[in-house]
């Protein structure tokens, strides 16, 4: 898939104020400070598209972005943000859980994990609960390039790996790095057998 437009359209604070149209979403999520806006922005040929901040756990909204007039990408709030108040927290909580338990457009989640460190039990959570909830996801690993090739592959294989414990079918995962620009096209082409299926 080639993205030849991508525009911002709506930050929603609430499921119900999201757009009101059919097109398939896809939605993208991870603790704050995992590299999503650049992802993002790295997938849509579009530097300023979502906002990179030096401020970790700004995304406070749902926003969507629509693509090629075909599709909406969507940016969700980072979870497991320690500076957030507690009561700020569990409304951002509450914001996506109703998001993806009751958004029919929504296809797809993408997790980001930053594939520097081990798996950690506020993502290992939210992916089994994504599992429970039977929600269609991949796992998206960042930062390859702070490792290279090698040690990057290893280190998802490995948290894929104990996956395996309660898992028997594992999801789909890519690695990506923003800078090199990897995993862009495996990305895109997932997302779009995604829309050829929803459009036979």
């Amino acid at each position: 898939m080639i993205i030849k437009k991508s525009e911002f359209t709506i930050s929603a604070p609430t499921v119900s104020k999201c757009p009101k149209d059919n097109k398939p979403e896809y939605a993208f999520i991870g603790r704050s400070n995992v590299g999503k806006s650049s992802l993002i922005n790295m997938l849509c040929n579009h530097k300023g598209l979502a906002k990179t901040s030096a401020t970790p756990g700004k995304t406070l909204l749902i926003n969507h972005f629509i693509i090629n007039n075909e599709w909406y990408l969507v940016d969700l709030p980072g979870y497991g943000f320690a500076k957030r108040s507690k009561s700020v927290q569990q409304k951002l909580e509450q914001m996506i859980s109703s998001y993806i338990l009751q958004r029919q457009q929504l296809y797809n989640v993408f997790v980001l994990i930053d594939v520097r460190h081990e798996q950690q039990k506020i993502d290992r959570e939210f992916v089994d609960w994504l599992g429970k909830s039977q929600i269609p996801f991949a796992i998206v690993f960042t930062k390859a390039d702070k490792l290279g090739p090698v040690k990057a592959k290893k280190n998802a294989e490995a948290w894929m790996k104990q996956l395996q414990d309660t898992w028997e079918d594992l999801p789909p995962y890519f690695i990506t790095s923003s800078e090199k620009k990897l995993g862009k096209e495996e990305i895109l082409d997932y997302i779009e057998q995604w829309n050829k299926t929803l459009a036979k």
